[in-house]
Protein backbone atom coordinates (compact mmCIF):
# COMPACT_ATOMS: atom_id res chain seq x y z
CA UNK A 1 0.00 0.00 0.00
CA UNK A 2 1.09 3.45 -1.11
CA UNK A 3 0.24 6.09 1.15
CA UNK A 4 1.12 9.74 0.31
CA UNK A 5 1.71 12.66 2.69
CA UNK A 6 -0.63 15.58 2.14
CA UNK A 7 -0.47 18.74 3.69
CA UNK A 8 -0.59 18.83 7.22
CA UNK A 9 -4.32 21.03 7.67
CA UNK A 10 -7.25 20.29 9.77
CA UNK A 11 -9.38 17.93 8.62
CA UNK A 12 -12.99 19.25 7.04
CA UNK A 13 -15.56 18.53 10.06
CA UNK A 14 -19.08 17.16 9.45
CA UNK A 15 -22.38 15.50 11.45
CA UNK A 16 -23.57 12.42 10.11
CA UNK A 17 -25.24 9.18 11.71
CA UNK A 18 -23.77 6.00 12.11
CA UNK A 19 -24.82 2.20 11.74
CA UNK A 20 -26.00 2.24 15.44
CA UNK A 21 -27.78 5.56 15.31
CA UNK A 22 -25.57 8.25 17.01
CA UNK A 23 -24.23 11.30 15.59
CA UNK A 24 -20.18 11.19 14.79
CA UNK A 25 -18.48 14.55 14.24
CA UNK A 26 -14.77 14.66 12.74
CA UNK A 27 -14.29 17.11 15.82
CA UNK A 28 -15.44 14.78 18.18
CA UNK A 29 -12.92 12.27 17.26
CA UNK A 30 -9.66 14.04 18.00
CA UNK A 31 -7.27 11.93 20.28
CA UNK A 32 -7.34 9.36 18.18
CA UNK A 33 -5.71 8.15 14.48
CA UNK A 34 -8.69 8.33 12.00
CA UNK A 35 -8.62 6.07 9.03
CA UNK A 36 -11.33 7.30 6.78
CA UNK A 37 -13.12 5.90 3.44
CA UNK A 38 -15.88 6.21 1.16
CA UNK A 39 -18.36 3.69 0.44
CA UNK A 40 -21.52 2.84 -1.13
CA UNK A 41 -23.04 0.40 1.26
CA UNK A 42 -24.15 -1.76 -2.29
CA UNK A 43 -21.48 -1.74 -3.95
CA UNK A 44 -20.60 -5.64 -4.81
CA UNK A 45 -16.97 -5.06 -5.59
CA UNK A 46 -14.43 -2.45 -4.50
CA UNK A 47 -16.14 -1.36 -1.17
CA UNK A 48 -16.15 -5.43 0.11
CA UNK A 49 -12.61 -5.83 -0.86
CA UNK A 50 -11.25 -2.67 0.98
CA UNK A 51 -13.78 -3.64 4.39
CA UNK A 52 -11.65 -6.76 4.62
CA UNK A 53 -8.37 -5.12 4.38
CA UNK A 54 -10.22 -2.85 7.10
CA UNK A 55 -10.49 -5.89 9.36
CA UNK A 56 -7.35 -6.99 8.69
CA UNK A 57 -5.73 -3.65 9.65
CA UNK A 58 -8.04 -3.64 13.15
CA UNK A 59 -6.53 -7.09 13.56
CA UNK A 60 -2.93 -6.30 12.68
CA UNK A 61 -2.94 -2.87 14.90
CA UNK A 62 -3.10 -5.35 18.41
CA UNK A 63 -3.27 -3.59 21.41
CA UNK A 64 -3.09 -0.06 19.44
CA UNK A 65 -6.25 -0.55 17.85
CA UNK A 66 -7.87 1.61 21.01
CA UNK A 67 -6.84 4.32 19.56
CA UNK A 68 -7.76 3.75 16.09
CA UNK A 69 -11.17 4.71 14.52
CA UNK A 70 -12.01 3.22 11.11
CA UNK A 71 -15.00 5.34 9.28
CA UNK A 72 -16.77 4.89 6.12
CA UNK A 73 -18.96 7.51 4.67
CA UNK A 74 -21.77 6.58 2.58
CA UNK A 75 -21.89 7.74 -1.46
CA UNK A 76 -24.79 6.03 -2.30
CA UNK A 77 -27.58 8.92 -2.89
CA UNK A 78 -30.21 5.86 -3.03
CA UNK A 79 -29.46 4.22 -0.37
CA UNK A 80 -29.08 6.57 2.80
CA UNK A 81 -30.98 4.86 5.42
CA UNK A 82 -29.57 3.61 8.48
CA UNK A 83 -30.69 0.17 7.59
CA UNK A 84 -28.19 0.16 4.65
CA UNK A 85 -25.17 1.39 6.52
CA UNK A 86 -25.70 -1.03 9.31
CA UNK A 87 -26.54 -4.40 6.73
CA UNK A 88 -23.44 -3.81 5.16
CA UNK A 89 -21.07 -3.22 8.00
CA UNK A 90 -22.72 -6.84 9.13
CA UNK A 91 -22.26 -8.33 6.07
CA UNK A 92 -18.87 -7.67 5.45
CA UNK A 93 -17.40 -8.21 8.98
CA UNK A 94 -17.22 -4.40 9.78
CA UNK A 95 -19.30 -4.70 12.62
CA UNK A 96 -16.47 -6.43 14.51
CA UNK A 97 -14.01 -3.43 14.39
CA UNK A 98 -15.23 -1.77 17.80
CA UNK A 99 -14.21 1.61 16.80
CA UNK A 100 -16.26 1.07 13.32
CA UNK A 101 -18.45 4.08 12.29
CA UNK A 102 -20.01 3.60 8.54
CA UNK A 103 -22.01 7.13 8.35
CA UNK A 104 -25.18 8.43 6.41
CA UNK A 105 -27.12 11.71 6.41
CA UNK A 106 -29.19 13.76 4.22
CA UNK A 107 -27.63 14.07 0.75
CA UNK A 108 -26.67 17.66 1.29
CA UNK A 109 -24.71 16.50 4.18
CA UNK A 110 -23.45 13.90 2.41
CA UNK A 111 -22.60 15.71 -0.66
CA UNK A 112 -20.94 18.62 1.81
CA UNK A 113 -18.90 15.72 2.99
CA UNK A 114 -17.44 14.10 -0.22
CA UNK A 115 -16.56 18.08 -1.48
CA UNK A 116 -14.65 18.32 1.61
CA UNK A 117 -12.48 15.32 1.13
CA UNK A 118 -12.35 15.61 -2.90
CA UNK A 119 -14.51 12.66 -3.63
CA UNK A 120 -16.32 12.58 -7.09
CA UNK A 121 -19.64 10.88 -6.96
CA UNK A 122 -21.63 10.03 -10.06
CA UNK A 123 -24.87 8.08 -9.44
CA UNK A 124 -26.57 8.00 -12.70
CA UNK A 125 -29.60 6.13 -11.50
CA UNK A 126 -30.90 4.06 -8.37
CA UNK A 127 -30.15 0.62 -10.45
CA UNK A 128 -26.96 2.04 -11.95
CA UNK A 129 -23.44 0.87 -10.08
CA UNK A 130 -22.64 4.13 -8.16
CA UNK A 131 -19.00 5.24 -9.42
CA UNK A 132 -16.79 7.28 -6.67
CA UNK A 133 -13.06 8.11 -5.74
CA UNK A 134 -11.83 5.50 -3.92
CA UNK A 135 -9.48 7.26 -1.17
CA UNK A 136 -8.41 6.18 2.33
CA UNK A 137 -7.51 9.73 4.55
CA UNK A 138 -5.45 8.77 7.47
CA UNK A 139 -5.65 11.83 9.96
CA UNK A 140 -3.66 12.37 13.10
CA UNK A 141 -4.75 12.39 17.26
CA UNK A 142 -4.96 16.45 16.78
CA UNK A 143 -7.47 15.87 13.57
CA UNK A 144 -5.14 16.78 11.25
CA UNK A 145 -4.91 15.32 7.75
CA UNK A 146 -1.66 13.48 6.97
CA UNK A 147 -1.58 10.35 4.37
CA UNK A 148 -3.27 9.87 1.07
CA UNK A 149 -3.92 6.36 0.21
CA UNK A 150 -5.77 5.12 -3.15
CA UNK A 151 -6.20 1.60 -4.14
CA UNK A 152 -6.01 0.46 -7.51
CA UNK A 153 -8.53 -1.73 -8.71
CA UNK A 154 -8.11 -4.02 -11.29
CA UNK A 155 -10.76 -5.60 -13.42
CA UNK A 156 -11.21 -9.92 -14.38
CA UNK A 157 -12.52 -10.50 -18.21
CA UNK A 158 -16.06 -11.02 -16.31
CA UNK A 159 -16.04 -7.52 -14.88
CA UNK A 160 -15.42 -8.61 -11.47
CA UNK A 161 -13.19 -6.13 -9.37
CA UNK A 162 -9.82 -7.13 -7.49
CA UNK A 163 -6.90 -5.83 -5.87
CA UNK A 164 -3.71 -6.82 -7.59
CA UNK A 165 -2.10 -9.17 -5.31
CA UNK A 166 1.08 -6.92 -4.61
CA UNK A 167 -1.16 -4.82 -2.87
CA UNK A 168 -4.25 -6.94 -1.40
CA UNK A 169 -1.19 -8.34 0.53
CA UNK A 170 0.11 -5.03 1.84
CA UNK A 171 -3.54 -2.78 2.30
CA UNK A 172 -4.47 -4.47 5.72
CA UNK A 173 -0.77 -4.61 6.98
CA UNK A 174 -0.45 -1.02 5.37
CA UNK A 175 -3.55 0.36 7.02
CA UNK A 176 -2.11 -0.43 10.07
CA UNK A 177 1.38 0.36 9.81
CA UNK A 178 0.87 4.69 8.66
CA UNK A 179 -1.80 4.64 11.46
CA UNK A 180 0.71 2.91 14.25
CA UNK A 181 3.11 5.72 12.62
CA UNK A 182 0.30 8.40 13.22
CA UNK A 183 0.20 7.34 17.47
CA UNK A 184 3.63 8.41 18.37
Amino acid sequence: MAASPVPNTPAADFALTDQRGATITMSGLKGKVVVVEFFDPHCTDVCPIVSQELVDANRDLGSARSDVVFVAVNVNQFHLGVADIQAFSAEHSLSSIPSWHFLTGSLPALQAAWKAYGVDVSAPSPTADIQHSDYVYFIDRQGRLRYLANPSVDHRANGASYLPGDQLAAWGSGIAIVSRSLLG
